[in-house]
């Protein structure tokens, strides 16, 4: 993470970005449509589903339309029989001939028999026996006489399955038997082949047994649904739904009856795939997508470039670099035209302004250096006027006193000196001026030809202010003439001064002047004890705010005064003069 000041994170700045707000913007926009085209298209699915689930049961009518028919005429000739057996008091000789007359007549019905109440045959068409189901099934359809059709695993002869369709055969309240009529089931079996769409067929009857099956009873994994058992699905009016067959794959069902209570059809084929559920989500996915592309192609030719052009301009003039011409746009809106105008005229208004700024710093410059040198000149006149009062002053304590205001007088010509020459004004080298002070009391304080004192300097280069440089000026000025008023010569060594000026870091400083004690060098600059000297001093030190130290020995004597080094404030240019 970036601290306080630093850039944003990538993230953070992409959630901040034109883009990122722009696709938030249209996504909220964009959602009413979506939400829109979610349900046009659940709707259209919808639709989709009903239509198929329509031309399914269609499909599955059309196609029972033949076993209706066949089995309707089954159940007529069956009736017909049944009407001409009760003329014949239930049989007898005749009513295996009459069953084999109507065999030979209808031309699709292989056999014909007559079965008693107990389930025993008692004619047939060819003189073999019949059955309607096992005798736990006779039972229930002798209960409950009622239409019935049933599977048989084939004929006597070993011939194809064929489907056995019985009539209850009714007396008053007696129950006399049923009337069969057996159709080949390769007759009633295929029933898509007058189908434009391969869906595929099967009969069943209310016991949920398959009857017939297109094109055969041999795979009807694929059409049986897997939810209930067919039995469930018999009765009621035709309809269509939804589902999953055994083989786990989704199928749309429909069941239409037949013959009604008796026969119904069930028909099944895949939903149709031209729209599914995927297509839903994907198409409001890609209209998103698509006008989110749309929308940040067309911002970015119409606004983010132009942007990103005027911030390169802007970071460029920000980081100091005032040298490019108008920024223009390209083909831009008028609204960025208008604040390219803006910066354009914002820019020269700055420069403009800056040029003033330094033709306005450059003249208060010269003015001010201007000023240090009169002042400069001034002091030195006023130096040549002492040096005059000094050799023609009668007594040695009136030179001595006028010496040391000339070299306090010195110490501030020396600033003004430094000043008037410096390039930069707003900070002060203290080395510089202190070795130029230096230099100075080597030519005042050397006395006249006496004994040669050594100077030894070592000073860090240290910046002041102009304010401090000052009181640190005439700080020095003052310990250095007490120095030289004050040194001495040890035993075996010459007399020596020496002037340090050391930078300790983190804005602090400390002066150091150290002068040798020993036999007087000067005898004629004697005290006379006034302590004006050290008074000065420390009036020095309290304004550059620091603090005094004094070291004194047997051979040698100095001060040192640490202080703090003051920040540039812009706002002072002006060099105070000391009080007179």
């Amino acid at each position: 993470m970036t601290g306080p000041g630093g850039p944003p994170p990538p993230r953070r700045r992409f959630m901040r970005s034109l883009t990122s707000q722009l696709i938030a913007v249209l996504t909220v926009a964009l959602l009413p449509l979506g939400l829109i085209s979610l349900y046009q298209t659940s709707e259209v699915l919808e639709e989709t589903r009903a239509l198929s689930e329509t031309a399914l049961l269609g499909q599955t009518e059309r196609a029972a339309e033949r076993e209706r028919t066949l089995i309707e005429g089954a159940f007529g000739a069956a009736a017909a029989a049944g009407a001409a057996l009760l003329e014949l008091r239930r049989g007898g000789d005749a009513c295996g001939p009459m069953l084999a007359r109507l065999v030979e007549t209808g031309p699709r019905f292989v056999h014909a028999a007559f079965i008693g109440p107990d389930g025993a045959t008692i004619c047939s068409s060819d003189g073999q026996p019949a059955s309607l189901g096992d005798t736990e099934r006779y039972e229930t359809y002798r209960a409950s006489p009622r239409r019935v059709v049933e599977i048989e695993a084939g004929a006597p002869e070993g011939g194809p399955p064929v489907l056995t369709v019985g009539v209850p055969l009714v007396a008053g309240t007696s129950f006399l038997g049923y009337v069969t009529i057996g159709v080949p089931h390769a007759v009633a079996g295929p029933l898509n082949e007058e189908t434009d769409r391969q869906a595929e067929l099967l009969t069943f009857n209310a016991e949920g047994t398959i009857l017939s099956a297109g094109p055969g009873l041999g795979d009807i994994a694929r059409t049986l649904p897997a939810a209930h058992e067919l039995a469930w699905y018999f009765g009621g009016a035709p309809r269509a739904f939804l589902g999953r067959n055994t083989l786990g794959e989704e199928r749309v069902f429909a069941v239409v009856p037949i013959v009604d209570d008796t026969v119904y059809a069930l028909g099944s084929w895949p939903p149709e795939r031209s729209l599914n559920g995927a297509m839903a989500l994907v198409f409001p996915l890609l209209m998103w997508i698509v006008s989110i592309f749309v929308a940040y192609f067309g911002l970015n030719r119409l606004v983010i470039r132009h942007v990103r052009r005027l911030q390169r301009r802007m970071r460029l003039y920000s980081a100091g670099h005032h040298e490019f011409g108008t920024v223009r746009l390209d083909r831009a809106p008028e609204e960025l035209d208008e604040v390219a105008a803006t910066f354009n005229t914002m820019t020269r208004t700055l420069n403009e302004n800056e040029r003033r700024r330094e033709e306005d710093l450059q003249e208060k410059t010269v003015l001010l250096k201007e000023v240090h040198h009169r002042v400069k000149n001034n002091l030195q006149l006023i130096s040549s006027i002492m040096n005059m009062q000094i050799r023609a002053a009668a007594t040695d304590e009136a030179r001595r006193v006028l010496r040391r205001v000339q070299d306090r007088v010195m110490g501030l010509a020396t600033i003004h000196r430094y000043l008037y020459t410096a390039r930069n004004l707003g900070t002060v080298r203290a080395d510089t001026l202190l070795r130029e002070i230096i230099n100075q009391l080597g030519v005042v304080g050397s006395g006249g030809g006496e004994a040669a004192v050594r100077i030894s300097e070592h000073l860090d280069p240290v910046e002041i202010t102009p304010d401090q440089s000052v009181p640190l000026s005439l700080l020095a000025t003052e310990a250095a003439t007490n120095a030289v008023k004050y040194v001495g010569r040890p035993r075996d060594e010459d007399p020596w001064i020496s002037l340090v000026l050391k930078d300790l870091g983190g804005r602090k400083a400390v002066l150091s002047i150290v002068n040798s004690l020993g036999d007087p060098v000067h005898d004629a600059l004697e005290d006379n004890g006034s302590g004006l000297g050290s008074r000065l001093i420390e009036s020095f030190v309290t304004q550059l705010g620091g603090t005094l130290e004094t070291e004194a020995g047997t051979e040698r004597f100095g001060i040192h005064v640490s202080f703090e080094i003051a920040e540039f404030d812009p706002e002072k240019e002006a060099v105070p003069l000391p009080d007179a």
